[in-house]
């Protein structure tokens, strides 16, 4: 089979949760050792299209760096960088909303959910930030890039310029139209303490999420404290369509475990939700603790982090500094 070529890039919001590990990163490593050619980037350009610390921001793209290598991405297979430290990220964004249309951008409802109900003062950032995502994706070429449901709309609108442009200066294959990567397992994990809510670093309890800097004692206890509710262990898939908590606590485990649900179900059947919940610490702490105590190893080396982000903003500035000039010249610049 012929090698993918991913790119992903993650947010520098602080602590990463057991939801990016789940959702992204445990995913990342998987593509890596599979041998595709993986780029994966610290979107500090994104994170600013709302007012940011910037010393609290030059830590977070350090921290979320940590992340990445304490999970298993290797940057000898695989280039990791920050975005602002490639200059083609900006100009290709510019160059790339001169294609992109209004109407496109209008119908983002991520925009509408982020801006709220004042729209007028958001910033100019918000409403692009889908083109900037464009232009990470399409100067390197990707031919796939793994995206949740938040970010299916934005991935179709990078496939959307792209095929426009190859149309609008002839030029058929110049742009790669990039395909999904949809993990076809559980991969939404749902907070803690409310099950319809996506588990998040923002929430104000912390009781409700599970960091990857987490001890061993700080895991137990918030899964012993984790919601459930008071009705047996479920017995099929069927059950748990009103009883969220469980389903994302089930979900939880037969992620980590690559266990099917209906072997769980078996395995717990008259079982009560204490024992279950203490099967559960034990395969998140064997899964979260060993990366914790990685991350707390990598926060105190920061000399070894910053050569990582260089190294690796070298190779991307490489790769796409060739595709900005042939872009420029197709512009005719």
């Amino acid at each position: 089979m012929t090698a993918k070529k991913i790119f992903s890039g993650v947010q520098p919001t602080g602590n990463l949760h057991l939801g990016n590990y789940i959702g992204a990163l445990k995913n990342f490593v998987e593509l890596q050792n599979e041998n595709n050619k993986c780029i994966f980037c610290v979107v500090d350009l994104h994170a600013v299209t709302v007012k940011q610390d910037p010393k609290l921001l030059k830590q977070n793209i350090r921290k979320t760096t940590s992340a990445f290598l304490a999970c298993g991405i290797n940057p000898k297979k695989s280039i990791i960088f920050n975005q602002s430290s490639v200059p083609a990220h900006s100009e290709g964004s510019w160059l790339l909303s001169c294609i992109a249309r209004m109407g496109w951008l209008n119908r983002m409802t991520q925009f509408k959910e982020k801006a709220g109900s004042d729209k007028e003062k958001a910033s100019v950032g918000l409403y692009i930030y889908p083109v900037l995502m464009a232009a990470d994706i399409l100067l390197y070429d990707a031919t796939h890039v793994p995206v949740g449901d938040d970010q299916k709309q934005h991935l179709e609108l990078a496939r959307d310029i792209s095929k426009k442009f190859n149309s609008d200066f002839n030029a058929p294959n110049f742009f790669q139209v990039p395909e999904p990567l949809i993990q076809k397992n559980f991969a939404r994990v749902m907070s803690l303490k409310d099950g319809r809510k996506k588990m998040s670093k923002s929430d104000p309890s912390d009781l409700s999420r599970i960091n990857l800097t987490d001890t061993e004692d700080q895991i137990i206890t918030k899964i012993k404290k984790a919601k459930t509710d008071s009705d047996p262990f479920p017995r099929d898939l069927k059950s748990l369509n009103t009883r969220p908590e469980i389903e994302n606590l089930i979900g939880i485990y037969c992620s980590l475990t690559k266990t099917k649900p209906e072997n769980l179900f078996s395995d717990f059947n008259n079982k009560n939700f204490s024992y279950f919940k203490k099967k559960l610490a034990e395969v998140v702490n064997d899964k979260i603790f060993p990366i914790s105590r990685e991350i707390q190893k990598l926060n105190n080396d920061v000399e070894y982090i910053d050569k990582v982000l260089e190294q690796g903003s070298e190779k991307a500035y490489e790769l796409s500094s060739k595709k900005i000039k042939q872009l420029k010249n197709k512009f005719g610049f």
